[in-house]
């Protein structure tokens, strides 16, 4: 989300500052507003000799105030936590927020309505976790769900800066499992949280004003009370003895130690505070530590912390997950928050496995919290399209900024070893993106983004001698073009000019139109090409593997820019961030969902430079990626659907689309507990329980319901049945027609789409299947009465779950009185059914503990007796409770259909956990006695 001069007051930086200042703080700026804000700073800077292009000013300005984000959604299981936040926001200081909200705003100039929401996700979060001031012994656990390179750890710092004002006084940030990426995010500490740079002093009043940086070095910045007990040097991570010796007070101040996930690190750290601080608890020789609140951040929270050693509950967990677990049962006041962009892991932890000594694994048990990325962000969807199986949905489609690979096979083939000599030359198709990461370079000088990092990705073989040798051809490929462009090509046929220019006219051009104007700054190939030999000559190359002693040095370079062409393997797949990344070379492939999409350097934020992204790759590899793109914006769905019937995470069914092509979710030590079913509507049950208030939409669905019922009226004769009115011998095509292709759903409740229910009808019709449909228009014996479609009936009344008026809509636990299902069932089916119901139900446990006892078939016993043929929809008028505008409160208009088993239907095959696989059962049984006939 930075954005170009962020590095140093450059003026392009200084005039979009200024112009930022200038528009209005508490709206949105109108566009001859930014327009006259732009022109003013421009005159004034002029009249200083400072240059600035007012164009490329007018852009940079216009990304930020457009750019916008959604709420975050999440989860919470609030049992024994008390609500604190409110209060203390009146009676604390909030000092460490208010510098990192300055910073952001003013150093990093992320827009401000990005900012805003981070302040109002970080405050979800916080509120959370437990009030550190709580006496008494208390642990909270919860799971923070991004994008990759979307901006997590920006947000896990102010989550910090809230913690320490709110006053826990250590944290600890796990942070990957190598030196690269624990520095690299103890820098982005120092810079937000702390203020001064850890490689020369450890606490806020070791006063060396030469080691201020981010938060710290702003004009007028305070200087807050903090200490770190680790530094962002590659070797400086926590080292027990340095802790020991160092004169730092353990709970007078917030003291921050990032490390990574190793079991000696952690094994260190807990046994340091546990002798500097622990008290003897009676249980021989164990201690814990009193009144220090503890909070853990967990970056990568997927990778390493998951216990794949475990079996059961009796079974020592693997070291990093026994390593956490200990050191948060050494406090009595614990918070854990766990950081990832891929979950899957995660969710296949089973919440009530424990360990005598280990205590509960680390489920997020109290909540989770689904971050979506502010609107410019390059993710998964816009790079590689998304088609929704929901018909109701717009696909997304692709920036044209991928190519294709298929030259790649004789010099790195997918299957190799470490003593693999890739033969030479290079394939075409890196020599080609070696030349258009110049180009890029070179575009971006000239759009003015001068001192910007710029970096390339080259991720071939996870093999770091491999590596070596590639980076030696790459060397060698990158000399000969900067040669080139240096002294010129002699006689050769095709200069090397004409050779970029084909480039750009071929490749750059055609891709930069097809973005909107708006989005890119023009320029001609004579503005481009001034620029090559300065942006070739900038150019390094970085090996970045465990031997190598290459580093990616952004943070040295943030005045003047790194050029870098980073090539490695296993450090490149996960949390590290390539600054300015725009081409990526990568061939490397995995069988897991989660791998493949941390491997994804690409995605993240390219401000006024996105049009000059390429993404060099196999058609396998682009196939893959769709594949899980699809999946993973199913998994968010799913997720919505939960986060607005008020689940708690230990209700959370998940279950996670399997790959038709093989790939596996995640690592197999990772979901021991997870089950492949196949799922379709076939012997399903779909039902609203969540309903759109808006008024247009409530009249809109009362109208369809008046409508259908008058077609039906029209065509079938009716009858009625304790009270509700039936229609029998429906055809399917009247269904879809005259009822699902009209009803308007609310957009979170994804699992009952109409568009995708009528075509899953229309596929079973064409081959013979659901053709007999049962319409019951279900009439409450005790309900308000009220006429429809010349009906009278008694509104079924549903207790909301959320609160209506407020959120605009309105959510209930389930539409269907389970005795409706089997009302069109012959009494032999009932029969049937009912015993295959109480069959299923022997040995399990209704929600007070007493044996399941079921009174009226129901569930998928119940669906496997109907034949292929017969269906039946019920029609559920529920009793809005919502005063409306006007002078009327129309019912809202609800329905739930029972499907017989398909034998043609097409499946999706999903990977379940076991709360999925448990609520399954539970729903046998499950009796809703609410009057309805």
């Amino acid at each position: 989300m930075q954005g170009s001069g962020s590095r140093g007051e450059e003026p392009l930086q200084k005039a979009i500052r200024l112009v930022l200042a200038m528009l209005p703080q508490d709206r949105d700026a109108a566009p001859e507003e930014v327009t006259s804000a732009c022109d003013d700073v421009h005159s004034m800077l002029a009249r200083r000799g400072e240059e600035v292009d007012l164009a490329i000013l007018h852009r940079e300005v216009e990304t930020r105030v457009t750019v916008w984000q959604e709420a975050s959604t999440g989860l919470q299981d609030s049992t024994d936590h008390v609500e604190w936040l409110p209060a203390a926001r009146a009676d604390r200081s909030w000092d460490f927020w208010d510098r990192y909200r300055r910073y952001l705003e003013e150093v990093k100039l992320m827009p401000k309505r990005v900012v805003w929401r981070l302040d109002d996700t970080t405050d979800r979060v916080l509120r959370k976790l437990e009030d550190p001031t709580r006496p008494g012994h208390w642990h909270r656990e919860g799971l923070v769900v991004g994008n990759v390179q979307s901006g997590k750890t920006a947000n896990y710092i102010g989550l910090i800066c809230k913690a320490a004002d709110a006053g826990y006084k250590l944290i600890v940030v796990l942070a990957g499992i190598d030196n690269s990426l624990r520095s690299q995010t103890q820098l982005r500490v120092d810079e937000g949280f702390l203020g001064f740079d850890t490689q020369y002093q450890q606490r806020y009043d070791d006063d060396r004003g030469t080691s201020y940086l981010g938060v710290g070095a702003m004009p007028g910045a305070t200087r807050l009370r903090v200490a770190s007990l680790t530094n962002s040097a590659e070797s400086g991570d926590f080292k027990r003895a340095v802790a020991l010796n160092t004169n730092i007070p353990i709970g007078a101040y917030p003291v921050v130690l990032v490390i990574k996930k190793h079991r000696s690190i952690l094994n260190y750290v807990k046994k340091w505070v546990v002798e500097v601080e622990g008290r003897p608890t009676g249980q021989g020789d164990k201690k814990i530590v009193h009144d220090v609140p503890l909070l853990v951040i967990d970056d990568e929270a997927d990778n390493a912390s998951v216990n794949v050693a475990a079996v059961d509950e009796d079974t020592r967990p693997s070291s990093v997950n026994a390593g956490i677990r200990a050191l948060l049962e050494s406090f009595d006041k614990a918070a854990y928050v766990g950081y990832t962009a891929t979950p899957f892991a995660n969710i296949y932890i089973d919440p009530s496995t424990e360990h005598d000594q280990y205590g509960l694994d680390i489920f997020p048990r109290h909540f989770i919290e689904s971050l979506p990325p502010p609107s410019n962000y390059l993710g998964p969807e816009r790079v590689f399209g998304l088609q929704p199986d929901d018909p109701d949905d717009d696909d997304v489609e692709p920036v044209p900024i991928v190519r294709l690979v298929d030259d790649q096979g004789t010099w790195m083939p997918d299957r190799h070893k470490k003593d693999w000599v890739p033969p030479e030359p290079l394939p075409g198709s890196l020599r080609q993106a070696l030349s258009a990461f110049v180009l890029t370079c070179a575009a971006r000088r000239a759009r003015g983004q001068v001192n910007e990092h710029n970096s390339m990705l080259i991720h071939v073989t996870r093999f770091q001698d491999v590596q070596n040798r590639v980076a030696s051809q790459v060397d060698e490929e990158l000399r000969l073009l900067r040669d080139r462009i240096r002294y010129g090509d002699g006689t050769a046929r095709q200069p090397v000019e004409n050779q970029l220019r084909a480039l750009w006219e071929r490749d750059f051009l055609p891709t930069s139109a097809w973005f909107p104007a708006d989005q890119v700054i023009p320029i001609t190939w004579a503005e481009v090409w001034a620029q090559v030999r300065p942006a070739v000559e900038k150019i390094q190359i970085r090996i970045v593997n465990g031997t190598a002693r290459d580093a990616l040095q952004y943070y040295e370079h943030r005045r003047d820019g790194l050029s870098v062409i980073a090539i490695g393997g296993n450090k490149l797949s996960r949390g590290l961030t390539l600054e300015g990344l725009s081409v990526s070379y990568y061939l490397r492939a995995s069988k897991a969902y989660d791998t493949l999409l941390q491997m994804g350097r690409w995605f993240g934020y390219r401000p006024a430079y996105e049009d000059l992204c390429r993404l060099y790759t196999t058609a396998v590899l682009a196939g893959a990626y769709a594949e899980i793109t699809s999946a993973n914006d199913e998994l968010r769905r799913e997720f919505e659907e939960m986060a607005a019937l008020d689940a708690k995470p230990e209700e959370f069914g998940l279950r996670v689309r399997a790959s038709p092509a093989g790939l596996a979710v995640t690592a197999a030590n990772k979901m021991r507990r997870g089950l492949k079913v196949k799922l379709s509507y076939s012997g399903d049950l779909p039902e609203t329980v969540i309903f759109d208030l808006g008024e247009s939409v409530v009249r809109r669905n009362f109208e369809v319901l008046e409508s259908f019922i008058s077609r039906l009226d029209a065509a079938h004769p009716s009858s009625p049945d304790a009270g509700s009115i039936v229609w029998r011998d429906v055809g399917a095509e009247e269904i879809v027609d005259g009822f699902l292709a009209e009803y308007v759903a609310d957009r979170k409740a994804h699992r009952v789409r109409p568009a995708f229910i009528a075509e899953y009808v229309r596929r079973c019709q064409r081959v013979g299947e659901l053709r007999n449909w049962t319409v019951r228009l279900v009439s409450s014996r005790t309900g308000e009465r009220a006429k429809i479609g010349g009906h009278e009936i008694g509104l079924v009344k549903r207790e909301p779950t959320n609160t209506p008026a407020e959120e605009g809509r309105y959510t209930i636990r389930r539409v269907l009185s389970p005795a409706d299902e089997s009302s069109d069932l012959t009494r032999d089916q009932k029969d049937r059914a009912m015993a295959a119901t109480r069959k299923a139900a022997e040995g399990k446990l209704d929600k007070n503990g007493n044996p399941r006892n079921p009174k009226v078939p129901t569930g998928t016993p119940l669906r496997r007796v109907r034949r292929q043929d017969q269906a039946l929809l019920l029609l559920y008028p529920v009793k809005n409770q919502v005063p409306a505008a006007g002078n009327e409160t129309l019912p809202l208009v609800g329905f739930a259909i029972s499907f017989s088993f398909s034998e043609h239907s097409a499946q999706t095959e999903y990977v379940v956990n076991e709360i999925w696989q448990q609520q399954e059962l539970e729903d046998l049984g499950d009796e809703d006695e609410d009057g309805a006939g």
